[in-house]
């Protein structure tokens, strides 16, 4: 399968927001020139990230505060003569508060942002062209290529990935052998899937094959699109500044949504789903209710014990004939221009890239974004968070300015052409619909 980065297509889950809170004040501020006329740093002057003094002031996502906060602790007491200050922002006000400190002129050092909005910063100029120290690093080679591509303009780029946020299938390894089933066999194509999943349904009645969390439109986002996305192909077509919907006439956007009804259809997923926000995310697959999930490390790993780990292996999502994908979500880290401490800011950047650092990660609830942290002892520790790190060229994220009216809305397109499709069967009038929203958000959505 070739590299995500030779999809046709421009391709985090991130809380919802309601689409006129979104237009208000995401649209009104950042899609106004909210970067305006703020200097650039000068990343090549003498010395630019070494032994730089003062304070780094660093917004970060309240949602990945907690790994944030214990690398500034570490880092803050590694040194006594530059100090990082940790300010977290909630996530569903992160995009609108940077923007509002841009245009008043008042921004932080650096900001570590959700890799799917970097590009609405990019493309709006408000971030520092980091090219030439990135490439100076030794490790540039390993780095996510997926969160790269969300840093990347017209070959320059503009962030530096910290922390990933992988979707996955995770088998329970027990119903699996109770039920004659081969994770290996059952992500060859969709007609593997729903043939295993049909046999973990048989253990009992109150033993389900899957659960997905068919009302929060970010989680749901997060994990189904890679089952496209394993194709070759993706919801979204062209370039920013010209893209369009790709979903009439998508096979693979027909055969996931025809698998997801089928597996309501057959009562293969509990009622639950129908009305399941997150909220309570995983918390059936880790009662052993469930035989195939399709979630990330943190709500699978992070929230079980050591007994659990062992009755769990993991799998890449999966197409309709196979191939495999995995949403790149989690983090960038980029210098907003006008940066009053640039050279702090990129030296504390490095110290989060040092490997002592990624490979301390999962111990969070996220993976690293170098491929070459995957070393025999961080295997040994942590050996569910290996997959991603070892097929990180599968990994992907739509690149578009419009990925929150998109995905993340309860009344956008994608959740409402799901639900559509899998409850109520009208799969036609539903991608029918959906291809227009997509033109139509896209078209007003364009740099």
């Amino acid at each position: 399968m070739p590299a995500k980065a030779e999809f046709p297509a421009a391709r985090a889950k991130a809380p919802a927001l309601s689409r006129r809170g979104f237009l208000g004040a995401a649209a009104a501020v950042v899609l106004s020139g909210c970067s305006s006329v703020l200097p650039e740093p000068d990343i090549n002057a003498a010395g630019f990230g070494e032994e730089a003094t003062g304070t780094v002031r660093v917004w970060c996502r309240a949602a990945t505060q907690s790994g944030l906060t214990a690398l500034v602790e570490k880092f803050n007491a590694s040194q006594d003569r530059l100090t990082v200050e940790l300010t977290p922002v909630l996530d569903a006000q992160y995009v609108t508060k940077l923007a509002t400190a841009i245009r008043g002129r008042s921004v932080p050092d650096l900001v570590d942002i959700d890799d799917i909005n970097s590009m609405l910063f990019i493309y709006r100029d408000a971030f520092t062209d980091l090219t030439d120290p990135l490439q100076a690093l030794d490790f540039r080679d390993k780095l996510s290529p997926g969160h790269l591509r969300l840093a990347t303009k017209a070959d320059r780029v503009y962030g530096v990935p910290y922390l990933a946020d992988n979707s996955m299938f995770w088998f329970n390894t027990d119903l699996c052998d109770k039920a004659d089933v081969d994770p290996d066999q059952a992500v060859t194509s969709f007609d593997a899937l729903l043939e295993a999943a049909r046999k973990i349904r048989r253990l009992g009645d109150d033993i389900y094959a899957w659960s997905f969390p068919a009302n929060s439109p970010g989680a749901l986002g997060f994990v189904v699109q890679p089952m496209i996305w394993a194709a070759d192909t993706d919801l979204i077509k062209g370039g920013i500044g010209q893209q369009s919907g790709d979903i009439v006439g998508n096979d693979a956007v027909r055969r996931m949504l025809e698998l997801h009804r089928q597996l309501w259809v057959d009562g293969l997923v509990p009622r639950a789903n129908f009305s399941d926000d997150a909220s309570r995310w995983g918390s059936d697959f880790r009662a052993g209710k469930i035989g195939i999930f399709p979630s990330n490390y943190s709500v699978v790993v992070s929230a079980s014990d050591e007994k659990f780990h062992s009755q769990v292996t993991p799998r890449l999502l999966s197409g309709p004939d196979g191939g495999s994908a995995f949403f790149d979500g989690g983090d960038n880290m980029c210098i907003p221009r006008g940066a009053r401490n640039a050279s702090g800011a990129w030296e504390f950047v490095r110290f989060a890239l040092d490997l002592p650092q990624q490979i301390d990660l999962p111990a969070g609830g996220y993976t690293p974004v170098r491929s070459d942290a995957a070393t025999p002892d961080f295997a040994k520790k942590f050996p569910l968070a290996t997959l991603p790190l070892e097929r990180i060229e599968e990994g992907y994220a739509p690149t578009t300015l419009s990925y929150n009216l998109l995905y993340n809305q309860p009344d956008g397109p994608w959740l409402q052409m799901f639900r559509r499709a899998v409850f109520d069967g009208e799969l036609e009038p539903a991608m029918q619909e959906a291809q227009k929203s997509f033109d139509r958000i896209l078209s007003q959505g364009q740099a």
